[in-house]
């Protein structure tokens, strides 16, 4: 018969390989916050490292950059060039910050009525003083 620690272990096992699963399996959705994905991403750090995962600092953040659309190439291409070493929560403040930067929402766009009055153009009515009499005249031209 199995011993408890025996049982525990294997429950252990069984938790973290499925944490770890799903760490490695998720994928952050193109129009989605990147807070609210690294917030997630975070959870599950700490679930793994209560587990005893094993896995340290380089590896988390190299799954959580994996994990992003490529929206976010730009930011990974830049963060592995200036070999930036950063924790966990330094890294989701930095792509916060991007998102921020980047992912602008697009400006509203407004309609109105067309007019059906034509516009008359600039010097449409043009005073002419007839000679002579000192009185003056308004004509229409049509340009």
């Amino acid at each position: 018969m199995l011993r408890m620690k025996d049982v525990h272990a294997v429950l252990d096992r069984h938790i973290r390989y499925a944490a770890t699963k799903v760490f490695l399996g998720i994928k952050m959705i193109e129009e989605s916050s990147v807070q609210s994905h690294g917030v997630k991403m975070l959870s599950l750090v700490k679930k793994l490292e209560d587990l005893k995962a094993g896995l340290n600092n380089d590896t988390y953040i190299d799954v959580i950059l994996q994990s992003l659309p490529p929206s976010y190439d730009p930011f990974i291409f830049n963060y592995n060039m200036n070999g930036l070493e950063k924790s966990i929560h330094e890294l989701i403040n930095m792509l916060v910050q991007y998102e921020a930067m980047t992912h602008k929402p697009e400006p509203a766009v407004l309609v109105g009525e067309a007019s059906t009055s034509k516009a008359k153009g600039k010097g449409a009515r043009r005073w002419k003083r007839k000679k002579g009499k000192g009185t003056t005249v308004t004509t229409q031209s049509t340009r």
